[in-house]
């Protein structure tokens, strides 16, 4: 037997990570993101900014999808943990006084009179506990309403009420009495829940694996009227748009409306500790947990962890103090402005669409049978899906700026700082992408992969 160090791993070039990693965690992920040469071996990271092992600088536009809102490192958070070392992490013996700390914190900052916080690890975890949470409340309605195009999570509740059937068709049946309408449809929604047998609705305030699809103005005012309507749970799932990403400190502020249940995670833990928390309305909560014999009927064993919490407070008097949702408001506004006024020879673009800094850039497909003409065979077809990730290749490989694509949309990339990322910043992305806009599509193609990766895609 032998064990790799601590200090050896930190050491590993980027051939010894490709093939630890391909033997022993993921072997095709480590495929795809070494023939895109996604797999950089990044050393450094502060802010919005992060280094190689060659010493290049790159910019980090997709920002933990949501989980970095202070950046990199916050030295905040990173003191706060530091602070708390000496104490014990986990003891299930007593009431974490930091857990009470943050429970408090977060229902000050919260929207309405949500008041009773279950602390876990992620956003999935979130999710699950306020499934449950609704199908105890209402027992005698067990049907979850969810949104086409919806990401919720890759645990087994959270998948069942998520839009995308490539994720879920593997591991179908999944949970019972889950049933899809379209995201922004009002009325679709109301002639689910008329059959009044519906516990509860969850949705994203912007659908941000869907492709960043923002809904129509008063959509999700309605939505709040027809659950209170039909005596309905309204689940905001704010996991990604929370914590100031969309210009407010939750996005369903924007349209004053106070969700029953609200699922927060990625940036709550400062970046640092992976940290989620469902929060209630004190009536919901207290209805299924209330009481000596039900207190217990959810728990997490890391859930409320020293660490995680400590991170949690430091990081939302960061959020709060540095007034991060209005400098998103205004950093977001000049972005999405900048970009829709890029000139677009070669009408690459189908649609620009976000709000604060959460963005996202939808692309037209490529000229049909444009590859199959260069003999680029299955590269062709992954280009009609994944031309997005073609384009975030060039941003990667060629300007040194860090973006993905959505899960659920494949042709769109997002654009996700830090909320703390400079104007300079902002004005490279621009420039960087007015650059791609000039090109052709062709050329596009050849920057971002090159010939050597067509070729071993072909075979």
């Amino acid at each position: 037997m032998k064990l790799i160090s601590l200090e050896e791993a930190t050491r590993f070039n980027r051939q010894e990570i490709r093939e630890y990693y391909s033997r022993y965690v993921n072997p095709s992920l480590a495929k795809v993101v070494s023939l895109l040469d996604f797999d950089k071996q990044f050393v450094q990271a502060e802010n919005f900014t992060v280094r190689d092992a060659d010493g290049q600088e790159y910019l980090d536009f997709l920002g933990g999808y949501g989980a970095l809102n202070l950046g990199h490192n916050p030295p905040a958070v990173l003191e706060a943990v530091q602070t708390v070392a000496w104490r014990p992490n986990l003891l299930q013996a007593s009431l974490n006084p930091l857990a009470a700390a943050l429970g408090h914190n977060l229902t000050q900052i919260l929207p309405g009179d949500l008041g009773r916080v279950f602390f876990c690890n992620s956003g999935a975890e979130a999710v699950e506990a306020a499934l449950k949470i609704a199908r105890a409340y209402r027992p005698d309605k067990r049907k979850i309403i969810y949104c086409t195009g919806s990401f919720h999570g890759k645990t087994f509740g959270a998948l069942s009420v998520s839009g995308r059937d490539k994720y879920k068709a593997p591991f179908a049946p999944l949970l019972p009495d889950c049933a899809a309408v379209d995201f922004g449809d009002l009325n679709a929604l109301e002639q689910k829940l008329a059959a009044q047998d519906t516990a509860a609705f969850i949705v994203e305030p912007i659908q941000g694996e869907g492709g960043v699809i923002v809904p129509p103005a008063g959509y999700l005012a309605g939505v709040r009227e027809l659950c209170s309507r039909y005596g309905v749970l309204l689940i905001a799932d704010e996991i990604q748009t929370g914590f100031g990403r969309t210009g407010r400190l939750f996005a369903c502020e924007h349209e004053h409306v106070v969700p029953d249940i609200l699922c927060a995670a990625k940036s709550l833990g400062g970046g640092i500790f992976p940290l989620g928390a469902c929060i209630t309305l004190p009536h919901i909560w207290d209805a299924v947990y209330g009481g000596l014999e039900k207190y217990a009927l959810h728990t997490s064993t890391f859930g409320g962890n020293t660490f995680a919490m400590a991170a949690g407070i430091a990081a939302l008097q960061e959020i709060t103090g540095k007034d991060l949702a209005n400098q998103a408001e205004i950093k977001g506004t000049y972005l999405l402005e900048k970009i829709k006024a890029l000139p677009d020879k070669h009408h690459l673009l189908k649609e620009v669409r976000g709000q604060g800094l959460l963005i996202g850039l939808e692309f037209n497909q490529p000229v049909s049978g444009l590859l199959d003409k260069l003999s680029f065979g299955r590269i062709a077809r992954a280009a009609d899906e994944y031309f997005a990730t073609l384009v975030a290749g060039e941003l990667l490989n060629k300007y040194h700026i860090i973006t993905a694509y959505t899960l659920n949309n494949p042709q769109v990339i997002r654009l996700e700082p830090p909320l703390t990322v400079s104007r300079e910043a902002l004005d490279k992305v621009v420039s960087a992408l007015g650059e791609i806009l000039e090109k052709s599509f062709a050329r596009v193609t050849v920057d971002s992969i090159g010939s050597a990766v067509l070729n071993k895609l072909k075979h």
